[in-house]
């Protein structure tokens, strides 16, 4: 498949968070996933790692980083590449929703602390 138009394009929802799948192995792509996130004004950022590297390109608002030790402020144009195997954590502490594209290479999985690692449905 080609395009993944977005009016067809499958939501997951987090509290906070807005995630639009557009490229993944379920919409036709084979080594990266793609997906739009936007994390409500205020939202608090979910701890996590990835098995892999993750890049957010922001397209609206801001967002800070916490990246292992240290912490990054993320606004409308900058790239964040997140290594793999790193604590992360994406806050939107600001009045505005931080939104950006992510890429991601299929059978990347997040790992919550205490928890088995697992891909993200909107990454499948």
């Amino acid at each position: 498949m080609p395009i993944i138009k977005a009016a067809s394009a499958p939501t997951f929802q987090l509290p906070g968070t807005l995630f639009t799948g557009l490229a993944s192995p379920k919409r036709g792509s084979s080594i990266n996933a793609v997906w739009h996130v936007r994390i409500v004004a205020g939202t608090q950022g979910t701890p996590h790692r990835l098995s892999h590297e993750e890049i957010f390109v922001c397209t609206e608002g801001h967002g800070t980083a916490q990246i292992g030790e240290q912490t990054h402020e993320v606004e409308k144009g900058d790239a964040l590449i997140v290594p793999a195997n790193v604590d992360l954590s994406l806050t939107n502490a600001g009045t505005q929703d931080f939104c950006a594209v992510v890429v991601f290479p299929v059978g990347g999985r997040a790992i919550l602390p205490g928890q088995a690692g697992f891909t993200p449905p909107w990454a499948e």
